[in-house]
């Protein structure tokens, strides 16, 4: 008598919400490493062990994926509200404190290097107009300054109003971030936290911004 033949394990099939959760992790990875120019939709498929028409099924194109990558994983988290929730000194609705939050940003950044590499990824290659992030990135100072103004920080009266006399101050903040991780990135065994408060003197500095960090 024949011996039958062994079954063939069945494939697996995974919550919609859980396979594009692989997927998103997957592109996270691969654009942190090579660059959205540099990857396909196809090593997407590969990473995730799925068709790539599989993953078309998932996020649409390959601009989609990228939208998702961007605004799910990097802008959702980190945030204002976050901060406002942690119960660390100057989080209080009452006694707002912008440099206690940007520490609690650095912070938050320095345990998710990934995703900050992947950031100072898409910002460099957005410099090219037909980036679908292109308009996202050149728009970025404004949107950030106006998600900030949103909030009521207290800040030293010598400085007069958040409107009229903060927005420098903002920018400058933003740009020193920027650097800073940049300089993490290449040289892993700095500190970022440590490389942060180096800075946040430079940027709210004494007497003027004592009592209000």
């Amino acid at each position: 008598m024949a011996s039958s033949a062994p079954e063939r394990p069945r494939r697996v099939r995974k919550a919609p919400e859980e396979r594009r959760r692989e997927i998103l992790d997957a592109a996270v990875s691969l654009i942190s490493e090579r660059g959205y120019n540099g990857i396909s939709i196809q090593d997407v498929a590969d990473a995730v062990g799925v068709t790539k028409q599989g993953v078309l099924r998932y996020i649409g194109s390959k601009d989609n994926l990228l939208a998702m990558v961007y605004r799910d994983n990097y802008n959702v988290t980190g945030n204002v509200d976050d901060f406002m929730r942690s119960g660390l000194p100057g989080s209080d609705a009452d006694d707002l404190r912008f440099p206690a939050y940007l520490r609690f940003l650095v912070r938050f950044n320095s345990a998710r290097r990934e995703l900050v590499q992947l950031f100072s990824m898409l910002q460099v290659e957005s410099f090219n107009p037909a980036h679908p992030l292109h308009d996202e990135f050149a728009g970025r100072a404004d949107e950030i300054w106006n998600y900030y103004s949103s909030f009521d920080w207290r800040i030293p009266p010598e400085i007069g109003s958040w409107d009229e006399r903060m927005r420098p101050v903002v920018r400058r903040a933003m740009e020193t971030m920027d650097g800073v991780q940049l300089r993490w990135l290449r040289e892993p065994v700095i500190d970022l936290n440590e490389e942060w408060r180096d800075l946040e003197g430079l940027l709210f500095p004494s007497p003027t911004w004592d009592g209000y960090r």
